[in-house]
């Protein structure tokens, strides 16, 4: 098999019915898994399902030895469960795409790579977040995420009015824009 290390390890580690690989592959893979499935339709009770399918899948690959895999598990996983994700949308008459049409519809590589990009984006999100300090996080927060009203945020934090809270979220926003940009720049 002609795959990076850690890959190979948990490949042939779930040929082996290894827990604790088995738990890796969870681990990695799963939370991915279940943003896909949450994006379309689905609950996470349906990712739960999905994502077991796939694993046996790759389980009952991994068993064979003339089984090479030619990208990342992660990679090979998001498309067994993007293709069994869309059949089964189709078998219940969520949506209507023929089968064959699935690598025109979504392009694997594509689909994963922005999921990365968003993931990596939104925890450099949640970093400068926890570095913009209080009141700022609190009040971002309590806007952006509660989706409290300016007049309420400013009961919340003892602004003399919501004209005041409201200025002082453009700041804290500000500064969170900047912690953000600071450590994007960095990648």
């Amino acid at each position: 098999m002609n795959i990076p290390g850690q890959d190979k390890i948990l490949l042939d580690g779930l040929a082996k019915q290894d827990s604790i690989a088995i738990e890796s592959l969870y681990r990695l893979n799963f939370q991915m898994v279940q943003n896909l499935i949450l994006n379309n339709k689905g609950n996470s009770e349906d990712a739960a399902d999905i994502f077991q399918e796939a694993m046996i899948v790759l389980y009952e690959k991994s068993i064979h030895p003339d089984f090479i895999l030619h990208c990342q598990i992660k990679t090979y996983l998001y498309s067994v469960c993007r293709r069994l994700w869309l059949k089964k949308l189709e078998k219940q008459k969520r949506i209507v795409i023929h089968t064959n049409e699935f690598d025109q519809v979504i392009s694997v590589e594509e689909d994963l790579e922005k999921h990365e990009i968003t993931t990596s984006n939104f925890k450099i999100m949640e970093n400068a977040l926890s570095k913009v300090g209080e009141p700022c996080k609190g009040i971002l927060e309590a806007f952006y995420i509660n989706k409290k009203q300016m007049q309420e945020i400013a009961t919340l934090f003892k602004y003399t009015n919501a004209d005041n809270a409201k200025t002082q979220k453009y700041k804290c926003l500000t500064r969170l824009k900047k912690l953000f940009f600071a450590e994007y720049k960095n990648l």
